[in-house]
């Protein structure tokens, strides 16, 4: 089979050709029709502690085109989405479905060949969700763009529909927590970025305000249109200088769900913590029974579709897709399909 591999830190992919893996047991080999391009790829792409080569790509749907013996869930032909935030398989936390707990990750697309190629080999069948209804491309980008926005949601929700939730960075992750927002019946969203087209994407699918955080007090003006503050702020940048605006912006009570991987520092002021009786807490991907909510979810209609940009999956698509998303010049969500 064809895999487009990363084979040093900051190089290309390239194309290369290795054997087509046999499954057995409860293991599934799935033809890759759609491959969704994330910035995280660009930071695998970059790291050089990573065993290299590396075949990334985590959001991933396709084709059944070969079982394991004991695989009763699905067969060839079948179209399947695949979470890929893998554990070890065998501890307490990843037979609850809770991979991501897991000490020994084993991501695809990270310590493992991902949706970079023509076929990946998903290590068993639990692993694979039916998305029966739902288009297939779309669907690909459920599983990270979909379900990071999801968890991070989940955690800054705090039940009241008019409470002020603010969404700071709307890139394809953002733009998906803005739709994920208003398709769980939340009303006061306001998303905060620096390009004018991705704030106009965010207000199409549900943002109630706007801020453009590069303008002069941008700060004042966010406390502003939220009334005094935020109830939640979720940072998918989470740099030094978005963190600080994010937690400046909290009032009392208020939360702070960092999910971005910029990087940067915030020092926080310990006293103001108890005394605005604050939260921070981060939040990475999710779960596979999070994931299965996230399917119904786009399945039910409610779930809002973020802008899709198609490329072909092949080298030449990886490896100007990345280099799109490095420059921050991509409006929504890059989906390569065979």
């Amino acid at each position: 089979m064809k895999i487009y591999a990363f084979e040093e830190a900051g190089g290309p992919a390239r194309e290369s050709t290795v054997a087509t893996p046999r499954p057995s047991g409860h293991e599934v080999l799935l033809r890759l029709t759609h491959s969704g391009v994330c910035h995280s790829d660009v930071h695998i792409r970059d790291n050089p502690t990573l065993p290299f080569p590396v075949v990334a790509g985590h959001e991933m749907a396709g084709e059944v085109i070969a079982v394991g013996e004991d695989v009763t869930t699905t067969k060839p032909g079948d179209v399947r989405l695949v979470f890929p935030w893998l554990g070890c398989g065998t501890c307490q936390d990843c037979r609850a479905g809770n991979d991501d707990r897991c000490p020994d990750q084993r991501p695809l697309g990270v310590t493992a060949y991902g949706g970079y190629a023509e076929m990946v080999h998903i290590p068993h069948e639990r692993y694979l969700l039916d998305i029966t209804g739902i288009d297939t491309g779309w669907a690909a980008t459920l599983a990270c763009s979909g379900l990071t926005a999801y968890a991070a949601v989940s955690k800054a929700l705090r039940g009241d529909p008019d409470n002020e939730i603010v969404v700071l960075g709307t890139g394809g992750v953002g733009l998906t927590a803005v739709a994920m927002l208003r398709a769980l019946g939340h009303r006061r969203v306001t998303a905060v970025d620096v390009n004018a087209e991705r704030l106009a994407m965010a207000r199409e699918l549900g943002a109630a305000d706007t801020v453009d955080s590069s303008a002069e007090g941008a700060l004042e003006a966010l406390c502003r249109v939220t009334g005094g503050g935020a109830d939640g702020v979720i940072d998918f940048v989470n740099s030094g200088t978005t963190a600080r605006l994010a937690f400046d912006a909290l009032r009392r009570d208020g939360k702070l769900v960092q999910v971005g991987l910029f990087g940067g520092e915030l020092t926080l002021p310990t006293a103001l913590m108890p005394v605005k009786r604050l939260t921070l807490q981060g939040s990475y991907v999710g779960t596979l029974t999070e994931l299965r909510e996230v399917v119904e979810l786009a399945r039910s209609g409610r779930l809002p579709r973020t802008p899709l940009v198609t490329r072909p999956l092949t080298a030449e698509g990886v490896n100007t897709s990345l280099d799109d998303l490095a420059k921050g010049a991509v409006p929504g969500r890059i989906v390569l399909t065979a």
